[in-house]
């Protein structure tokens, strides 16, 4: 009997996994990544980040409608919006600090446990306002991990050590069971938040194979990485006056999604 039961468990573990799987290839064919490279663009990423954190009670209304913070203005950021047939779905900021650029908005709160890893060499992407349409998120189970892709592209990218969120204490069960996410402090104010934020990381070198194995869509071509993360120095949100040339990558704004391309590679 327990043989039969475990057997039924890994049938439906199965099942449900190909289900998984399955509505990620459809959503595939309608996600596009979107670089916010406009003010139009940013403008309707702050006010998602609004709706979403008034929705939980993390900020309180403002009559702009908009949330951003000084993180916003920094030299050493991407901040990318998920778009399902053109509609803005979710967003996320990825930090990746330099020796140029060493602010970053984890480092303001949780200076005595990363400033030591910067000051061992160790290369940080520190993943903020991870925000969802509430609608949109209904609908489409998925878009958690299209979205946190995002942030295994850029530690591949970068060859980074760690991907660091800060995340609230209902929500840091979730990064550890889909990411293998692990606590690294307890939750402390945050700047302009009402609700304390812990600190979570993952190592990328020990957790990538493993990811890549669970999650093969966030399997990525060296082209696409390119096109998303390769930018002038300083300067990581692209200006249409960046002509292409030897100064200035040449860089994509949007990017669909490949599915098939990601389960074909290695």
């Amino acid at each position: 009997m327990a043989t039969e039961v475990t057997r039924a468990n890994s049938a439906d573990h199965a099942a449900a996994e190909g289900g998984f799987f399955d509505r990620i290839a459809r959503l595939s064919e309608r996600i596009d990544y979107k670089i916010a490279d406009s003010d139009e663009r940013q403008e309707a990423i702050f006010r998602l980040r609004h709706q979403a954190y008034v929705r939980d009670g993390t900020i309180l209304p403002t009559a702009s409608a908009i949330f951003s913070d000084r993180y916003d203005q920094t030299g050493n950021f991407y901040l990318f919006g998920l778009y399902i047939d053109d509609e803005l779905a979710s967003s996320v900021r990825l930090h990746v600090p330099s020796r140029e650029y060493p602010d970053f908005p984890s480092l303001e709160v949780f200076a005595d446990v990363l400033q030591p890893e910067l000051n061992a060499g160790k290369v940080i992407i520190d993943a903020t306002h991870f925000v969802t349409d509430e609608n949109i998120a209904r609908l489409h189970r998925g878009l958690p991990y299209v979205t946190f892709r995002l942030c295994i592209l850029a530690a591949r990218y970068f060859s980074a050590d760690y991907i660091l969120v800060a995340a609230r204490a209902e929500h840091q069960a979730f990064y550890q069971r889909a990411f293998n996410y692990r606590v690294m402090c307890e939750p402390r104010p945050y700047p302009l938040l009402a609700k304390p934020l812990g600190l979570m990381t993952t190592h990328y070198p020990s957790e990538a194979d493993e990811l890549n194995q669970r999650f093969p869509f966030f399997r990525s071509p060296l082209f696409e990485r390119r096109m998303l993360f390769e930018r002038p120095l300083g300067s990581l949100q692209p200006k249409a006056k960046h002509a292409p040339g030897p100064n200035y990558p040449i860089y994509s704004t949007s990017l669909r999604l490949d599915f098939d391309q990601c389960l074909a590679l290695p």
